[in-house]
């Protein structure tokens, strides 16, 4: 059903005239009628009765004249929902608990004005193919993991360099270290089943352990976060990596430890995704929230993968 017809039906049904309707659309008063004839053609009814007094609705068209509003309603929403400036940020963060999940949070805190709707894809492609099809506005993403560069119309910045920390249960043997270097890990079985092979978080640990002689485990089911917690709260002979940034809550019978890694630390680099030619005007605010926040780059105390884009 063509939307113009609709409206013109609309304004003639309250206008209650087809030459005030036609000065209101900015057409002709031929053009009203015509649109309202096929209207009717299509419809199989008749929509108004043509009298003295000007054209008035007929049974028909006041039972359709409340449909015909929506239907104008529901085009207007759609065409917001696309229209630059009008509708939500789309923001991708990975997971819901991870580090880009509260950089979100700290700017809505800070913009509550700018819609968001914030997404999670577990994917890189999948989210570089959003942000070239317009999908989404921006993804959170370590760059450029190996063989994996990235469009040339896809631009990035680099936003918050996460700490690694080491998480053990209260029997682990570093459980009472204050803090941990790099090398004494080394011996130790670190425990990741939701590190997924061909991921970037994959590409960032098999770099770790390469360069420091590390041992970390995938294997078996990923059932989640509480159940990791679960296995390395029970389990001395296994911790975990987690970034400085994820929230976690867990009992506190589980007595879990919390232990920064030095010497040197591992930061985890988080980079914002957006397409070069996207236009919404509160991607920029985002960028300039973010680079407001961003802490100064680590220095030679800190420790990430060579094909990590530079700051």
């Amino acid at each position: 059903m063509d939307f113009d017809t609709v409206r013109t039906f609309v304004a003639a049904a309250e206008a209650g005239q087809f030459q005030e309707a036609a000065a209101e659309l900015a057409v002709t008063q031929q053009a009203v009628s015509k649109r309202i004839a096929g209207l009717e053609r299509d419809l199989g009814v008749r929509l108004f009765t043509r009298g003295a007094r000007g054209a008035e609705l007929t049974i028909d068209g006041q039972a359709f004249l409340p449909h015909a509003r929506e239907l104008l309603r529901v085009s207007e929403r759609a065409v917001a929902s696309v229209r630059t400036g009008r509708r939500p940020l789309r923001v991708d963060v990975i997971a819901s608990r991870v580090a880009p999940s509260g950089l979100m949070r700290d700017f809505h805190r800070a913009h509550p004005e700018i819609e968001l709707d914030v997404l999670m894809l577990f994917d890189v492609d999948r989210a570089v193919a959003a942000l070239r099809s317009g999908e989404i506005d921006a993804s959170f993403r370590a760059v450029a993991a190996p063989g994996r560069p990235l469009p040339e119309d896809i631009e990035s910045v680099r936003v918050l360099d996460e700490p690694l920390q080491l998480l053990t249960g209260p029997a682990h043997a570093l459980a009472r270290a204050r803090s941990v270097s790099v090398a004494r890990l080394a011996g130790h079985r670190i425990w990741m089943p939701g590190v997924v092979p061909g991921t970037e978080w994959a590409a960032y640990y098999d770099d770790l352990t390469a360069e420091f002689g590390l041992t970390i485990e995938a294997t078996g089911p990923n059932f989640g976060s509480d159940a990791l917690l679960d296995t390395i709260a029970d389990t001395p002979a296994l911790a975990t990596f987690m970034g400085e940034h994820t929230r976690m809550v867990w009992p506190a019978g589980h007595g879990l430890r919390r232990i920064p890694v030095t010497d040197p630390v591992p930061v985890y680099p988080h980079s914002l995704l957006w397409h070069r030619d996207n236009p919404h005007p509160a991607l920029a605010t985002l960028r300039a929230h973010l680079a407001a926040a961003a802490a100064a780059p680590g220095g030679a105390d800190t420790w990430t993968p060579k094909w990590v884009r530079p700051h």
